[in-house]
């Protein structure tokens, strides 16, 4: 296997070894929300894929060891220069923040009864809780370590073999063919040792598509860490968790979308950070808001500019449901609101070279301009060994479940998704006039092993 047999160290290493969004998510929490206590809750959508208990036992240590870790001097540095809608305030935070697992997280692992094996595996559920400033910097890593406990214990069939060269011909074949993506793999990436080859056969790719004049363009990663350390962008904006706890926090989610993006131009303000997530309690709902005159969060007034949301943002992010119904929702929409700009459609939606074609020709043929942010295909594409079928990812997530008590939920636009509560679901559902939608080509235990 040559250069690619020696992994980097183990774990988390770095605080800023997360996605953006959680990054600046935090520095708007910091500035509005720093006294709102939260919980977290994961799911495991493959669960017929258990864990060992060597597994659990190795994610004890990696998990105490999060309390070391710290952003240095370094990478302040390189956040103040390649970051700088983070304000010094926020910084200053950063600088001295520290991760307190022993206080803020607990992991269950319980053991599978009657399996007819001699596997000593189970399930682990995740409790974390604390204020939500302080919290919100561990589901990134807790997902990464999680999916890397997976693949060091409990399936062991794959090796490293090629994944450099894997990733620069994906990234070839993306840029030959004009798209404009970034990675956005850290959540369920095999491991640290895999992301590093992913980002090394990525910007392999970038410079050959440069040399060459392709018309594509690889616009940076959502991992600040891996961003730093291949001199790129840090890419990415805002989660559903942002939504997803203001609609907790005021119990108003007729108003929730609305106050969610006021919130966000209140600490970034226009021109920055400018793609709207538009999902979290289904589009429908979302657009309402989005025509809405964009008002100042500290004095209820209208700005100055008087521009509706949609007008301000620069465009908005497609996590579920199906593309082309969203496309020609969104088209649709601009046009209504008399919008002639050339926005911009984000997708992320569990992505490989084929959809990525796909959608771009959708979003262009609309007059939307197209980007990608691709995961799991860059950082979790591996076979069996012993077989060469498909080494199936986990499919793991956390999300916010209170936010000062009161349930926190996402709808989404595809049913598979919907996350939270269920009578809160169910009351949402209702009190927003929710259309249940179910898109077909997703099924959550086999995400991306469909054939």
């Amino acid at each position: 296997m040559g250069q690619e047999e020696a992994p980097l160290p183990e774990g988390i290493f770095s605080l800023l070894d997360t996605d953006l969004y959680k990054l600046t998510m935090q520095c708007a929490i910091y500035k509005y929300f720093s006294d709102v206590h939260v919980t977290y809750s994961f799911t495991n959508r493959t669960p017929d894929m258990k864990l060992q208990r060597g597994a659990y036992k190795w994610l004890l240590k990696q998990i105490e060891a999060l309390s070391n870790i710290r952003v240095t001097s370094e990478e302040r540095a390189f956040l103040k220069k390649k970051c700088p809608y983070l304000n010094e305030t926020y910084l200053t935070f950063l600088e001295t923040f520290r991760l307190k697992p022993s206080e803020q997280i607990e992991l269950v692992f319980t053991p599978t009864q009657d399996t007819g094996s001699n596997k000593d595996e189970g399930t682990v559920v995740y409790t974390i809780q604390g204020l939500w400033v302080d919290t919100i910097l561990y589901e990134i890593p807790l997902l990464a370590l999680t999916s890397q406990a997976y693949f060091k214990f409990s399936n062991t069939d794959w090796d490293y073999e090629g994944q450099e060269e894997k990733a620069f011909r994906k990234g070839c074949v993306l840029l030959q063919n004009g798209c404009v993506f970034s990675e956005f793999g850290s959540r369920r990436r095999r491991d640290y040792h895999t992301h590093d080859l992913v980002m090394k056969g990525l910007t392999r790719a970038a410079a050959e598509g440069k040399k060459n004049g392709w018309p594509g363009v690889l616009t940076g990663t959502s991992n600040v860490h891996f961003a730093m350390k291949y001199d790129t962008n840090a890419v990415g904006t805002v989660a559903h968790e942002w939504y997803m706890a203001i609609a907790a926090i005021t119990d108003d989610y007729e108003k929730a979308n609305e106050l969610a993006l006021r919130y966000w131009l209140g600490c970034f303000g226009e021109g920055v950070l400018g793609i709207a997530l538009t999902d979290t309690f289904g589009t429908p709902a979302f657009l309402k808001a989005f025509r809405q005159p964009v008002s100042s969060i500290e004095d209820d007034k209208p700005t100055e500019s008087s521009k509706t949301f949609a007008q301000t943002y620069t465009g908005v992010r497609q996590d579920s449901g199906d593309p082309a119904f969203f496309v020609k929702t969104i088209r649709e929409f601009y046009d209504r609101e008399g919008i002639t700009d050339k926005k911009t459609v984000v997708f992320s939606d569990s992505l490989n070279i084929d959809h990525c074609l796909e959608y771009k020709k959708l979003a262009e043929d609309a007059g939307l301009a197209p980007s990608f942010g691709v995961g799991t295909f860059f950082t979790n594409d591996f076979v069996n060994k012993s077989t060469g079928d498909k080494s199936k990812p986990l499919n793991i997530v956390i999300k916010i479940a209170t936010a000062n008590g009161k349930p926190a939920v996402k709808l989404s636009d595809n049913l598979g998704k919907n996350t939270g509560d269920s009578a809160k679901v169910q009351e949402v559902k209702k009190k927003l006039g929710y259309t249940e939608q179910k898109w077909n080509e997703i099924d959550e235990s086999n995400r991306w092993t469909k054939k």
